[in-house]
């Protein structure tokens, strides 16, 4: 399948000399939730800009739906873009916003279109309101309406959660599904990495504008999350056992828990061998259980390697 977008080594220096990335190279396939993730200033916004065409790269080559980002408004026509910052005309409404964004991008009249993205972001009994009248969460939902005025086929979504409350978010998600069920490619940058565990198909992490990893998010969480065995005490303990205490044991739950951590990617893990010394040293346990890394877990790690 030939990717929707190919990014092949690209790079951005600003003057001054701060290099915001660093050859970077990345394919991005039609129909998917490709999650963005990386800590402030690493590179994020810089690369979405540059893919989008508002910003003039050092050195590399774009292609977005077959189009070189050089040809600008073949492939711009192609990408709606969802920034952090909401700017929008504050005295105009949800139904003017869009209508004027279809027209910037050459379209023709279509309000039936017009409805259906307003309807299809819960926008519609809101589409005469004056935007300066709407709560925060649904002036992010006309920013993304705006972006879907052309009929993109690709939607960046900059941090399209950011200082909404956690319901308003899980309305956000439900949106961004319908969208991909469409047919849409969305690209999302974010810090919530539960936003990202819950989307996304796969995942990329940048930091220090070098593209550090790019994997299916399942795969990634298998190949890189530890695991962890929780046994849980029949009575709670003030200390663990001398007898084990070469075995990387802590406490947990107020000393009603007992935890290992293992990694999944090795022969033995040693679980038999640990729950013989456990009982040989007379702790009962009443259950167990195992819990798998999270993604925010693995993220953290890898970009604390990378520094």
């Amino acid at each position: 399948m030939t990717p929707i977008i190919s990014v092949e080594h690209l790079s951005k220096t600003y003057q001054g000399g701060f290099q915001a990335l660093d050859d970077v190279s990345l394919d991005i396939d039609k129909g998917e939730i490709f999650a963005l993730l990386g800590p402030n200033g690493a590179g994020k916004t810089t690369l979405i800009s540059t893919i989008c065409g508002l910003t003039q790269p050092t050195a590399g080559k774009i292609t977005i739906d077959g189009h070189d980002i050089s040809d600008f408004r073949a492939a711009r026509s192609a990408i709606g873009l969802v920034p952090q910052e909401i700017a929008l005309d504050i005295f105009s409404t949800p139904w003017n916003t869009v209508r004027f964004s279809r027209g910037l991008f050459g379209k023709p009249k279509d309000d039936a279109q017009v409805e259906q993205v307003l309807k299809d972001l819960s926008l519609w009994d809101k589409k005469d309101d004056r935007v300066m009248a709407l709560s925060g969460g649904m002036k992010r939902r006309v920013v993304i309406a705006k972006a879907l005025a052309h009929e993109p086929r690709i939607l960046f979504l900059d941090e399209p959660t950011a200082g909404v409350d956690v319901e308003l978010r899980k309305g956000m998600w439900e949106i961004v599904r319908r969208l991909r069920d469409t047919g849409v490619t969305i690209i999302l940058t974010t810090h919530y990495i539960d936003e990202a565990e819950e989307m996304a198909d796969r995942v990329g992490v940048i930091n220090h504008g070098k593209l550090i990893l790019v994997e299916e998010k399942n795969e990634l969480i298998q190949k890189l999350g530890r695991k962890e065995l929780v046994l849980q005490l029949s009575e709670a303990m003030t200390e663990i056992p001398k007898t084990l205490a070469d075995r990387g044991l802590t406490l947990g739950g107020a000393g009603t828990e007992l935890n290992y951590v293992y990694d999944t990617q090795v022969g033995r893990t040693g679980i038999t061998d640990l729950l013989s010394e456990v009982r040989a040293a007379g702790i009962a346990f009443r259950d167990l259980e195992t819990r798998q890394s999270s993604l925010e877990e693995i993220f953290v790690g890898l970009v604390g390697d990378a520094k």
